[in-house]
């Protein structure tokens, strides 16, 4: 069974019409979803999902304690050996749901550190990201560090060095890339 990385910005806390089109699409085809517990768009998407009656998903939770499980569905605890619910509490969690996936849908509202760090990691792993990205409400594929950037040239330039400083993305990105083989 083909598994998906659903996740998104806090800030998004409804899906779409057209979020909930590529949801339908992935209930159709009988995939995995592997979806966090934070509120936003964690939240909106597991509620989609209840609402479906969506038997395949499995919930991801950092440390003991799920904040949302809204289908009682099965729950994988990951243990971070962080005393603080800070950015490595819950990027410890997305980090093994990435690993797991198969492929990723993002939703992203470009300013969200945790949601962008998901989408790296999934392109550090060479995996395809569909990213939902709600100021332009359009949906961009990314296979490479080149589409990433192509979608951040959206995006605010203060935001992005924010995000930059934060994350290391230029760093990610070219140790990414030179483990590619263009031979």
């Amino acid at each position: 069974m083909k598994r998906v990385f659903i996740g998104g910005s806090r800030q998004l806390g409804r899906i779409n019409k057209a979020v909930r089109e590529r949801a339908d699409n992935i209930i159709s085809g009988g995939y995995l979803v592997l979806v966090g517990d934070a509120n936003g768009a964690d939240k909106a998407v597991q509620t989609y999902l209840a609402e479906k009656c969506y038997p395949h998903v499995i919930v991801f939770c950092a440390g003991e304690t799920c904040r949302n499980n809204i289908g009682q569905w099965e729950t994988r605890h990951i243990q971070t050996h962080r005393e603080k619910r800070d950015f490595k509490h819950y990027a410890t969690r997305d980090k093994r749901m990435g690993e797991e996936a198969d492929y990723g849908l993002m939703l992203w509202d470009g300013n969200s550190k945790g949601t962008l760090n998901n989408i790296v990691s999934l392109l550090e792993q060479h995996k395809s990201v569909l990213v939902y990205f709600s100021p332009k409400r359009a949906f961009y594929p990314l296979k490479s560090f080149h589409d990433l950037e192509t979608l951040l040239a959206f995006c605010n330039r203060i935001t992005i060095d924010k995000l930059e400083k934060a994350l290391n993305l230029r760093e990610r990105a070219h140790s990414a890339q030179s483990e590619l083989n263009f031979a």
